[in-house]
């Protein structure tokens, strides 16, 4: 049997969305298992244009940028700082054309992709449908769906080379469950579940293994912005009656792409603490 121990040395991976929260948790755990890490999002610390660009994509985004929470280039230097390769790279998942050339690049200076995660997402249009905003659904299908399939595609070829790729998908409990005021989000993290599985049916005879993660109630910098009474009803009707960590993501995704998971491909796996069972 294999070890655990540097269970991704010489993998090469990708992570949308990863200056803060989730993303930041998985490309700093997927280091940590010795890949090679590349970090992408819209706002880089350096970067003059990250307060217009964080407009674009809503309150959260907007948040995070005036308060300084945002960690693309620090996360990549704490890579480096491990030993592993990484760069961090301002990358739209909306935009075709930069998201290809992108990903031609990082395959061009790391030599081979092998791991891609699309955590890239908004999360922010809460209303009932009647009230729900038309540009806000628009820009939550652009993200959160066709995002993915947009970063998928690019680096689709590339896995196809290489005979070997894994992808995982960052669909949420209210892509199953669904969620009172959130039609465009769960629409959108349903969509990824169903994407995930037919990309797995797609991928298999490639070597390219594609999986999606339920996340449940988790604390990250987004949870903690919202209101308390809400977040304390949600984790009190979790198992554990306690929200979850990055790293339970992080590690959750870890696994699934390594070889350990190598037969494991088209599931959604629930990393909720129980959230989705009947619970009282």
């Amino acid at each position: 049997m294999s070890s655990w121990d540097n269970l991704l040395e010489g993998k090469v991976a990708v992570v949308t969305g990863a200056s803060r929260g989730l993303g930041r948790a998985d490309a700093l755990a997927l280091a940590e298992a010795g890949a090679d890490v590349v970090i992408t999002d819209i706002l880089m610390e350096s970067d003059e244009e990250s307060s217009s660009k964080a407009k674009e994509y809503g309150a959260i985004a907007q948040v995070m940028q005036s308060t300084k929470v945002i960690y693309s280039e620090k996360t990549s230097e704490e890579i480096r700082d491990m030993g592993r390769r990484s760069v961090a790279m301002k990358m739209d998942v909306t935009d075709v054309d930069e998201v290809n050339d992108v990903f031609k690049k990082i395959y061009e200076d790391f030599g081979r992709i092998d791991i891609l995660v699309n955590n890239a997402g908004t999360v922010d249009h809460v209303s009932k449908i009647e009230k729900q905003n038309d540009d806000l659904w628009e820009r939550d299908l652009k993200v959160n769906l066709t995002g993915s399939y947009n970063c998928t595609k690019a680096v689709w070829p590339y896995m196809k080379e290489q005979e070997y790729g894994r992808i995982i998908n960052m669909a949420s409990i209210v892509g199953v469950n669904g969620g009172f005021g959130q039609a465009s989000y769960s629409a959108t993290k349903g969509g990824l579940l169903s994407f995930s599985k037919s990309m797995a049916l797609e991928g298999a005879k490639h070597g390219i293994n594609v999986n999606a993660i339920v996340p449940g109630i988790i604390g990250t910098e987004a949870f903690k912005m919202g209101n308390k009474k809400m977040n304390d009803r949600m984790i009190e009707r979790t198992a554990f009656k306690q929200p979850g960590e990055p790293d339970d993501i992080a590690n959750a995704i870890t696994f699934l792409v390594s070889d350990k998971a190598k037969y494991i491909t088209g599931v959604g796996l629930n990393v909720t603490g129980g959230i989705d069972l009947f619970t009282f």
